[in-house]
């Protein structure tokens, strides 16, 4: 009797891939991550190093900050793809069926966040390029330009995730981008040579945020990804190739792409990062192909979004939360003002670095997570205790100790406790 075919819709975020669905290999992952990691707004944050950091001492933060986050993006992603569930099935394992509620809707919150800034970059870029051109010098071309991007997500969004990867990204917008990317870095590395590239590469900071806090605000970029990286880590056909080519290519784009923020900065310092894009020789071309490679950008938050939602209301199916997602983006890129990214991406980590060190920490040494999630509770009570106590940790550390940075910090003291505290005699 209790198999009625009236059953209720199965929940594909609660559910692991089964293992003849998974296709990912190691060079999809890195293909992927590479195309995610590359973006406008993360040229724009490294460009927040300068001046306040010295050029050798902002390169070092970079590469250090890129190796170790996307290091724990890579192993989430070792998680997903060897459990098979999505970031909300994760939470489910650790947190307990009904608190998981909590960090699934912060985390859907967070992704309307990023879609959001996400379309209103694309769309100032794009009136940016429009007016560089001689056009689009009217008030409606912003809107037309936010419901144009908005579009195109809603568009991509009602295919096949698994396609998009395997055959858009990885075989069209990559070979783009990566183009695009040695361009600029030719022209600005010409124009740091023409104006003295030794005064450039010795030059001293001006003060204002110290080597740890700069290492949080580089890794607060793959941080912010860290909900997102189960949901395409899943359809992995191992664990370790997930991790290899997750960390492998989010670290390259990511150290790429702060590295050409923090060259703009030092050669044509400005306000507006696009407009400083533009002054390069080609730059309007190599920008609108990185315009067009932001596109994923958005998608990946309006997709894990739509899995996220659809964990909490699986009458939804994924696609149809997926375009309810991209419409309530666009509406509040139409709306919303653009804010400085800053607050905002240390907002985001001091929620999310602990949430997945507790995850890291109970499921990443062993444990059953698929198996964890058939049979949680509502609640697990010291999870959530460490989690919290996590991020208070993110926000006292730098009271206690100056310049002692926020993320490391209670990353490791979440990690550490979840471990410890995990129950050892599982039957």
């Amino acid at each position: 009797m209790s198999s009625s075919p009236a059953a209720p819709t199965t929940n594909e975020a609660l559910a692991p891939v089964p293992p003849d669905r998974r296709v990912f290999q190691w060079h999809d992952h890195a293909s992927l991550w590479f195309s995610l990691g590359v973006g406008l707004l993360v040229m724009q944050v490294g460009a927040y190093l300068m001046p306040a950091l010295g050029t050798q001492e902002a390169l070092v933060a970079i590469v250090a900050g890129s190796i170790v986050g996307a290091g724990l993006l890579g192993w989430v992603a070792k998680l997903g793809a060897d459990s098979g569930l999505a970031s909300a099935g994760l939470m489910h394992a650790v947190y307990g069926r009904t608190f998981a509620g909590l960090p699934i809707l912060l985390n859907i919150v967070q992704l309307v966040g990023w879609g959001t800034f996400e379309l209103v970059v694309m769309r100032d870029a794009t009136v940016a390029i429009g007016r560089q051109s001689g056009a689009m010098a009217g008030a409606h071309w912003p809107v037309l330009a936010t419901l144009l991007w908005g579009g195109v997500v809603m568009l991509l969004i009602s295919g096949s995730m698994v396609q998009l990867v395997r055959k858009l990204i990885a075989r069209v917008a990559l070979p783009l981008v990566v183009l695009s990317l040695l361009w600029l870095s030719w022209q600005f590395l010409s124009l740091a040579q023409a104006q003295g590239f030794e005064a450039l590469w010795t030059r001293k900071g001006e003060g204002g945020m110290g080597m740890l806090p700069a290492l949080d605000l580089v890794i607060a970029m793959p941080i912010s990804w860290l909900p997102l990286v189960a949901d395409y880590a899943r359809h992995g056909k191992s664990g370790g190739a997930a991790l290899r080519g997750t960390w492998a290519g989010y670290a390259l784009a990511n150290m790429w792409c702060y590295a050409l923020g923090v060259l703009v900065a030092l050669t044509l310092p400005s306000q507006d990062l696009v407009q400083a894009l533009l002054l390069a020789q080609g730059g309007l071309i190599a920008l609108s192909l990185i315009l067009i490679d932001e596109v994923d950008n958005a998608y990946g938050d309006a997709y894990s979004g739509a899995v996220s939602a659809h964990s909490l209301l699986p009458r939804w199916s994924v696609r149809r939360w997926g375009l309810g997602v991209a419409v309530v983006c666009t509406a509040l890129a139409l709306v919303l003002p653009m804010h400085s990214l800053e607050p905002f991406l240390l907002l985001l980590s001091s929620v999310f670095v602990p949430l997945f060190g507790v995850i890291l920490g109970r499921l990443a040494f062993g444990a059953d997570a698929a198996a964890l999630v058939a049979r949680a509770p509502a609640v697990q009570a010291v999870p959530v205790a460490i989690w919290l106590a996590g991020v208070a940790v993110y926000h006292l550390a730098p009271k206690v100790a100056a310049d002692a940075g926020s993320a490391l910090p209670a990353l490791a003291f979440s990690l550490v406790l979840a471990w410890a505290t995990q129950p050892r005699a599982a039957a």
